[in-house]
């Protein structure tokens, strides 16, 4: 195994200038100017416009299925739009989850900000959050000091047109018993609405939408028409890319008080003219069915992904097996590939990678799984079964619910029926119903869930959905060629992205058989790594002779700690039909960096960068496979320390039960092995 911890093999676009700690400083000389072109980077060719890329994730895709749109590398088949185009594929950072008070649970909790200002935000500008003073005004502001390069307002589909014939003075339903409780969160209201989203035949508020009330369907379009127009305003569509919109929303439905959602993300603005909720579609097969009819089959130019998330929340039902669908299971598996190809790993509420002591996975204990978790033990596992009552802290869970068990549930099927029906890469999201997407400081959180979280009181001793188990949450990061909707699209739907917990760590992983060993040491090294492997995302070849080596770089956010380790994590499927997971360190290690839990200060030393190609020790070619890898900071306090010493001797108890450090991460999305 080789490792360095020299920085040149991955380089991301430099942000604004800004003071950057000493070690970082010779970065600068080997990367240039912020103007100028950055060097290659790992898993990028080497030749101006040119890609010797031989196999991608999606041309190996074995799913069958034609989204009308098929996957395609951007690596010099999408047209250069911008003028900061690279075949050669850049870094961008985004928020793929973001509420605004158009979402009828965080207007509730007193939000209200819109699209156009959570864009605004998005783009560096300062907003304002609950608390509300008694005219009704933000208390408090907030501002990113480091903007995104894309993000998707994701409103609940559900409910846009009663909010607003609720909030509106002179509708027909505004006096509504209904309505005037909504407005004043009283009798009930938040329960009355999300009860809604689990009902099997559900129907819309009587009161509001029939009996005299609004046409709901038409207020529905006019709604969705603000959302599509504040995307639109703030897209730059010029050549100079300097963000990207995307129109997107949150289809909300929920199982037994099991949370089913996903986050709908369209390509460009060719959308259906209005969004699927769970009334007309009350299940996930009912939502691909219907987007498939509306927009992939059923608009010209419309292209579309769904991305599932909190999987932590669906007490084993998110990811279980199960073809209530057309076609073969076979075809059901391809077209669920194929519509989501994605699942968001992290967000506040919680982490879904994976956690310890449930059945049905063999290999060690992961202590790095403790983190971030939004239920702790003890409970129940529902070992094959389903369970209920997740979104609310309750019901039993299952390895389903986190993602290594739902990539080794897609291992067994692709064993079974030839087809994975979760090959998930992964991003990481906010899901801010502050309409404040990536606010992710753990120095400076402020909550996600309005007035529910605006102060320290209410953060560590609120409830669902808000409490202090809650976090920041995370940002998705992606390697595309430039800053528009085409490129980043095609790099989600390739899976050549990763998510993190908040830190801007540059990451970039290979895997093939043939990536040389001395990867680390290559001056050519992106021509290379092009030519011989398949980026994170990506299926391993099956005629490759030998075991597979995973090529790993990774550089420090300048903004962040330094890095401790690189790991990765392989799970696989023995010829017994036994599902296994192992950790391995590939560079790095526990250096023993620690911070000190009353000043929150750092102690100890970490790294810069980190790159090395690791080698499978324990390789069978006749067995299926995932590889992902997890990459860490050293340790830094809690955002819960803070709140706690400021409210001293009125600290709550459950200050004494939190975790005062975490580390900080990033997870890749998984390369496959599927013999």
């Amino acid at each position: 195994m080789s490792t360095r911890s020299t920085p040149h093999h991955l380089v991301p676009r430099l942000p604004a200038p800004r003071l950057l700690p000493l070690p970082l400083l010779p970065l600068l000389l080997l990367v240039g100017c912020p103007d100028d072109p950055p060097p290659p980077a790992i898993g990028t060719s080497t030749g101006p416009g040119t890609s010797t890329t031989s196999t991608t994730a999606d041309s190996l895709d074995d799913t069958g299925i034609d989204l009308q749109h098929p996957p395609q590398s951007d690596q010099g088949v999408l047209g250069a739009t911008c003028d900061a185009h690279d075949p050669l594929r850049q870094l961008y950072w985004g928020d793929l989850h973001v509420h605004t008070g158009y979402s009828f649970d965080a207007w509730l909790h007193d939000v209200r900000t819109d699209p156009d200002q959570a864009y605004r935000f998005a783009k560096g500008e300062a907003i304002g959050l609950p608390p509300l003073d008694a005219r009704g005004q933000p208390t408090q502001t907030v501002q990113l000091d480091r903007p995104l390069d894309f993000v998707a307002v994701t409103d609940h589909s559900e409910f846009l047109a009663e909010v607003q014939a609720c909030t509106t003075p002179g509708t027909t339903a505004y006096d509504s018993t209904l309505c005037t409780d909504y407005r004043a969160n009283q009798n009930g209201a938040l329960v009355n609405f999300g009860l809604q989203l689990g009902q099997p035949s559900p129907t819309r508020f009587a009161p509001i939408c029939e009996d005299g009330g609004v046409d709901c369907t038409a207020l529905v379009e006019e709604v969705w028409q603000r959302t599509i127009d504040a995307a639109q305003t703030h897209h730059d569509s010029t050549s100079a890319c300097t963000f990207t919109a995307f129109v997107g929303y949150e289809w909300s439905g929920m199982q037994a008080l099991s949370n089913l959602h996903r986050n709908v993300i369209f390509r460009n603005d060719s959308v259906p003219a209005i969004p699927l909720s769970y009334y007309e579609a009350p299940s996930a097969q009912a939502l691909w069915d219907g987007l498939r009819a509306q927009c992939l089959d059923g608009l010209d130019g419309c292209d579309v992904l769904a991305i599932p998330h909190n999987s932590n929340w669906s007490n084993g039902r998110l990811f279980r097996v199960e073809y209530p669908g057309a076609g073969s299971e076979a075809e059901q598996a391809a077209a669920r590939a194929a519509m989501e190809p994605l699942v968001e790993v992290f967000q506040h509420k919680g982490d879904s990678e994976c956690s310890n002591g449930l059945s049905g996975i063999l290999g060690a204990p992961d202590e790095l799984c403790e983190f971030e978790k939004l239920r702790v033990p003890p409970f129940e596992d529902c070992l094959d079964g389903i369970g209920s009552n997740g979104m609310v802290g309750g019901g039993c869970v299952s390895r389903r619910d986190f993602v290594r068990g739902a990539l080794l549930e897609g291992l067994q099927e692709q064993v079974r029926i030839g087809v994975n029906p979760f090959r998930l890469g992964f991003i990481a999201s906010t899901d801010t119903h502050n309409g404040t997407p990536g606010l992710v400081d753990e120095d400076a959180f402020v909550g996600h869930v309005g007035r529910e979280d605006g102060d320290a009181i209410a953060r560590l001793t609120g409830q669902v959905p808000a409490g202090p188990r809650n976090g920041p949450g995370g940002l998705v990061a992606v390697w595309a060629a430039e800053n528009s909707r085409d490129a980043i699209f095609e790099a989600l739907r390739r899976r050549e992205t990763y998510g993190t917990s908040g830190p801007r760590m540059a990451v970039r992983v290979f895997g093939g058989a043939s990536l040389p060993q001395d990867l680390c040491e290559q001056a050519d090294l992106v021509g290379v790594a092009d030519a011989t492997g398949v980026p994170m995302g990506g299926q391993l070849p099956t005629n490759d002779e030998g075991p597979p080596r995973i090529a790993i770089s990774a550089l420090r956010d300048p903004q962040g700690l330094p890095l401790q380790r690189a790991q990765v994590i392989k799970g696989w499927i023995d010829r017994s039909g036994l599902a296994h997971v192992e950790v391995f360190d590939a560079v790095g290690g526990d250096n023993g960096a620690s911070v000190d839990p009353l000043t929150c200060e750092p102690q100890g030393a970490g790294e810069d960068s980190l790159c090395t190609v690791w080698t499978d020790p324990a390789f069978d070619p006749g067995v299926p496979a995932y590889y992902y890898v997890r990459v860490l900071e050293n340790p830094r306090c809690r955002w819960s320390v803070a709140d706690c010493q400021s409210l001293g001797a009125m600290a709550p108890t459950v200050c004494n039960e939190l975790p005062t450090a975490i580390q900080e991460r990033a997870w890749t999305s998984p390369i496959w092995y599927e013999p």
